[in-house]
């Protein structure tokens, strides 16, 4: 069914006739005659009775002119929700972030695209990064916080890049080193994130590469939770050398690892070639801004 069919009809309706409804869709009342004939023909049965000068419903036609004037609002109002979102005074942002440097890397691009955009929903997602690719495949977010490498089927933005320091008892012999090697740690206790982490696989490829299965003695979530776990002597933790800084404590010693291949590069990620909505793009545009072109 043609709009401008049924918003003819409609008017022909409002108006009480053809020659007013001709004025108000600007159009001949020729056209305006041919539109709601169109209309007639294409429904099967007649909408108006004309009698004389008048036209009156028939009872199709008062079925007809009734949901038409809902279709026509809900058209309007389409059209006019499509424009408000081209002109980013609404629509959804939906962002996965790790628990894991969201707050240094991500929470200052959020607070920025919040004050430019105040009208944009802002979904976030907080997960590991492989639930975050699955989540990302699926397309239940438009961009993901992952440590790199990316998968082939993302296009990546790189945000922010830090070495790998490990965090020691304060007592630990090893807590006075300059640096420390996987190797230097064989006899230690790990302690890792939650499965589903990519800084898990990184420590433990290294791990692997200097000839040993690690001890892993405890996972969390939980960023200070594992600093406590440190301090109370239990085993190593590692973290991205800024976010460990936040997290100074005179019962840890934090000595950089010295490990080819562990550095945490993290990157914002979106599906290559999938639908970018106007928030995404602006949110994207926000990135770039920051951090330099896409890679």
């Amino acid at each position: 069914m043609d709009f401008r069919t049924l918003r003819a009809f409609v008017e022909v309706v409002r108006q009480g006739g053809f020659s007013q409804a001709a004025k108000t869709v600007f159009a001949t009342q020729s056209t305006v005659s041919k539109a709601v004939k169109q209309l007639e023909d294409e429904i099967g049965a007649p909408l108006l009775d004309r009698i004389g000068h008048r036209s009156l419903l028939t009872p199709v036609g008062e079925v007809v002119y009734r949901r038409g004037v809902k279709l026509l609002a809900d058209r309007d109002d389409l059209l006019a929700e499509l424009d408000e979102m081209r002109g980013l005074k609404r629509g959804v942002l939906k962002l996965g972030l790790p628990p894991v440097g969201s707050a240094t890397l991500f929470a200052p691009l959020f607070a920025v695209y919040r004050r430019r955009y105040p009208g944009i929903e802002v979904r976030l997602t907080e997960h590991g990064s492989d639930q975050l690719e699955e989540s990302l495949r699926a397309g239940e977010i438009d961009f993901a916080g992952i440590l790199l490498p990316a998968a082939p089927e993302f296009e990546w933005q790189e945000v922010g890049s830090e070495p790998l320091v490990a965090l020691l008892p304060a007592a630990h012999p090893l807590g006075t080193r300059r640096s420390l090697t996987m190797g230097d740690l064989r006899e230690t206790p790990l302690i890792l994130f939650d499965s589903g982490f990519t800084l898990n696989r990184i420590i433990l490829h290294a791990a692997r590469r200097a000839g040993f299965e690690p001890d892993v003695v405890a996972r969390s979530s939980q960023i200070d939770f594992m600093v406590q776990l440190v301090a109370a002597g239990l085993g190593v933790a590692f973290l991205p050398r800024l976010i460990a800084e936040q997290r100074s404590s005179p019962a840890v010693r934090q000595v950089p690892l010295d490990e080819p291949g562990t550095d945490w590069v993290m990157a914002m990620v979106w599906r290559r070639g999938a639908f970018l909505s106007e928030a995404a793009k602006a949110w994207l545009a926000l990135v770039r801004e920051v951090h330099g072109r896409a890679s």
